[in-house]
């Protein structure tokens, strides 16, 4: 498992909910911990590790000795945003290097299945809150950068250019995921 980058075509699609936890599924989301952990990150979702389901793990200390602060949500349904619009200065794990500020609503209600498989929901202000937003997106076919206007950044539109360009040598030398091969991966999860 590893990390894949911005413009992966699975970073650009709705996933699939999940529909069964397993031993598989908690092997699965152990190893996202552990990438997260390794990328500095506080949030990962499914399809940043090529994976077509609606699942992502969390932890706002980003401190793999605080367990207690990890979570994981599958099927998140956003119910209500609320508060002021607050921008932060947001990274993802999909796009390295990149920072763009990212105005989002303050606060979330939402409702989504923990690892037990029981509907959990929570109402979070702050970092918490951001970090559901920005995971939630992934996995709506939603990147950080949509939600910002970067029309006038410079550095943020040639590091996306960059990006782009690397894939497309990827996919030049067969090395790269295609359209295809992520249609059938999430016709495969249907």
């Amino acid at each position: 498992m590893e990390i894949v980058h911005y413009p992966h075509p699975i970073l650009a699609r709705e996933l699939k909910p999940v529909r069964k936890i397993d031993q598989s599924l908690r092997d699965t989301v152990r190893e996202m911990f552990d990438l997260m952990y390794q990328a500095e990150g506080v949030g990962l979702a499914a399809n940043q590790v090529g994976l077509p389901i609606q699942l992502f793990v969390m932890n706002p200390t980003a401190d793999p000795d605080q367990p207690e602060e990890e979570q994981v949500f599958m099927n998140p349904i956003i119910t209500r945003r609320f508060g002021e619009m607050r921008v932060v200065n947001e990274g993802c794990l999909s796009f390295p290097g990149l920072r763009i500020d990212v105005s989002r609503p303050e606060g979330v209600e939402f409702r989504a299945i923990n690892l037990k498989g029981e509907v959990v929901r929570n109402k979070w202000k702050g970092l918490r809150a951001r970090i559901v937003q920005h995971e939630s997106d992934h996995l709506f076919g939603t990147s950080f950068f949509q939600r910002a206007d970067i029309s006038g950044n410079v550095s943020a539109n040639t590091a996306l250019e960059a990006m782009r360009e690397t894939y497309r040598q990827a996919l030049k030398e067969g090395t790269a995921v295609t359209e295809e091969m992520v249609d059938k991966l999430l016709a495969q999860q249907a």
